[in-house]
């Protein structure tokens, strides 16, 4: 399995919001969103959340190389994003993610939002690549308060 199919397959939130991958290849990516009525805040546009989660996940799929160490993950260590112009319901809108740099086991990547050609927001995500968890690990990791 790629780590994009092992990306997607346990990622609930981005089937939820309705993501499509549209291409997928080491240090790139691109996916589209339609805005649904329950993404939208008390003005009338796209809830600020809902935009994050749609350029979270870009960042996720363009920092993780489909064809990577099945024994690593690469993670967010940190991100921002500036919205830059609204979206509204029935829009489809797409994020462009690139490899901006990487050294070592860190790296940082540019995701760009677009209805159309508006850029929406802009984020900027860190990551850092680490060891992939294990099941106990992760039933670890629940069980701690």
């Amino acid at each position: 399995m790629s780590q994009t199919h092992a990306i997607l397959a346990g990622d609930h939130m981005s089937a939820w919001l309705g993501i499509v991958v549209d291409r997928v290849a080491p240090g790139a990516a691109l996916i589209s969103l339609e805005i649904r009525h329950e993404m939208v805040n008390g003005f009338g546009m796209a809830h600020g959340g809902i935009i994050f989660a749609f350029a979270d996940t870009c960042f996720a799929l363009t920092c993780n190389d489909p064809a990577g160490d099945p024994a690593t993950i690469t993670v967010a260590s940190g991100a921002d994003i500036n919205f830059l112009a609204p979206a509204y319901q029935g829009q489809t809108l797409t994020a462009e993610g690139a490899l901006v740099s990487r050294t070592g086991r860190s790296g940082i990547y540019d995701i760009h939002v677009r209805q159309g050609a508006t850029l929406v927001a802009e984020f900027r995500g860190r990551s850092r690549t680490i060891r992939r968890p294990s099941v106990v690990d992760a039933s670890a990791a629940a069980a701690s308060p």
